[in-house]
């Protein structure tokens, strides 16, 4: 009997030495950091000219890539699906998961999809197979997964990252984060450069077409803007507009995409009321009073603002008006891309005109079957011919959850123009 009890009892303990083995593998699986790459198993869909009008509606925010894809993020996810103008989100194309990182940020330029991650990763994919091209370390973000459940944030107004192209045409990143910035060379994640810099007292801007990176810097002294060479880093010009104090705000306008390739800053301080408009190009910014006014857009050197009930397109340097338009009502501008600026009229009707002359492009009501105009714009993006708006619920309250802050499940109305 006594060798029996024996028995058991060592039974018994090898039992729970497999049974805490077998929690710690599933332990580890589930909690060690893990990359999953689905790449794509179809060929790389054709571009698409998609008709003018709603495309459709979506939970989620896209990112237009190439003509071809859509690119999404989620918490920890970025993904795509195809074609660009699916009426719905379809099965993802491709996916990459990372864990226990959170996506930050997201940006495209060509076939080159480049996310940011809360341990400071960058990841590069080819949009053509969901592939890795290449992974770089960057500084670390402030913080990971901040944006409501579109994912608007992370694809529209990415963080700390910013497109731009060198003198010599090569495609840069530019990354900044709390204690630095760096450039990166797009290609192949080549660090270009690496600085310093005290992420408490300076504010990102953007990238300008000339090549340089742009960021107020309130450090030591006078509030001034600090431009960088983007392929080298080092400090081309220090320029304060007249008045700087440590409230400036800038604004870039004028951008091949969002805060990136910009021509224009728009600066704002306490006593400019509107503001005051620059072009920026290699030296320092030069005037351009017809962007002074608060919610004016800069294509080439041809400003577009809406005022006292009429659209008007004015020389930038001088303010000579080029071209009116006092049929749309009230309206406001929501988004630009090169050749096309995008009005939203209080009917929420989207309304596409050419900068250069206030010619209609398109004209169209953004409602998606029977869901209506009774919504308020939240962030809107503009990218290949396409433009995206989040539909807010009225009355808007920007401290709601999400399902009292957007109209519905699928919140994000995609039109082509």
């Amino acid at each position: 009997m006594v060798f029996a009890r024996g028995r058991r009892r060592v039974a018994m303990a090898v039992a729970a030495l497999v049974g805490a083995g077998a929690v710690a593998v599933v332990v580890h699986r589930v909690l060690a950091p893990a990359e999953v790459d689905t790449p794509a198993r179809a060929g790389y869909p054709a571009a698409v000219t998609p008709a003018v009008g709603v495309v459709g509606r979506l939970p989620v925010a896209p990112l237009i890539v190439d003509g071809r894809l859509r690119v999404y993020a989620a918490t920890r996810q970025v993904y795509a699906d195809q074609p660009a103008d699916a009426r719905y989100r379809v099965t993802p194309y491709w996916s990459y998961r990372r864990w226990p990182a959170e996506v930050s940020g997201v940006v495209a330029e060509g076939t080159t999809v480049v996310s940011r991650w809360s341990d400071g990763k960058l990841v590069a994919l080819d949009a053509r197979t969901g592939r890795v091209d290449w992974e770089a370390d960057g500084p670390t973000p402030v913080e990971g997964w901040t944006t409501r459940r579109t994912g608007a944030g992370a694809v529209w107004d990415p963080p700390g990252l910013f497109l731009s192209r060198a003198a010599d045409g090569r495609p840069v990143l530019v990354v900044s984060g709390a204690d630095g910035v760096r450039g990166i060379a797009l290609a192949d994640g080549r660090q270009l450069w690496s600085a310093g810099v005290d992420g408490g007292c300076r504010a990102d801007v953007a990238t300008t077409s000339a090549g340089q990176f742009v960021a107020v810097d309130r450090c030591a002294g006078p509030t001034t803007l600090e431009f960088r060479d983007v392929a080298t880093g080092a400090q081309t010009t220090r320029w304060a507009p007249p008045g700087a104090t440590a409230e400036l705000a800038v604004t870039p306008v004028g951008c091949v995409s969002h805060r990136s390739r910009c021509r224009g800053l728009r600066t704002t301080g306490p006593a400019d009321g509107a503001g005051r408009g620059w072009l920026v190009g290699a030296g320092s910014p030069v005037a351009a009073p017809a962007l002074d006014p608060a919610g004016s857009e800069l294509d080439g050197e041809r400003v577009v603002a809406v005022a006292d009930g009429a659209v008007t397109g004015r020389a930038a340097r001088t303010g000579e008006e080029m071209w009116r338009r006092a049929d749309l009502g009230p309206a406001l501008i929501i988004a630009a891309q090169p050749g096309r600026v995008h009005l939203l009229t209080e009917a929420n009707d989207l309304v596409t005109l050419d900068p250069s002359s206030g010619a209609e492009r398109s004209r169209f009501s953004l409602d998606v079957g029977r869901d209506g105009i009774g919504w308020a714009p939240g962030l809107a993006y503009a990218g290949g011919g396409y433009v995206a708006v989040e539909r807010l619920r009225e009355p808007v309250d920007p401290d709601a959850d999400d399902q009292r802050y957007f109209l519905m499940s699928e919140p994000v109305v995609l039109a082509a123009t």
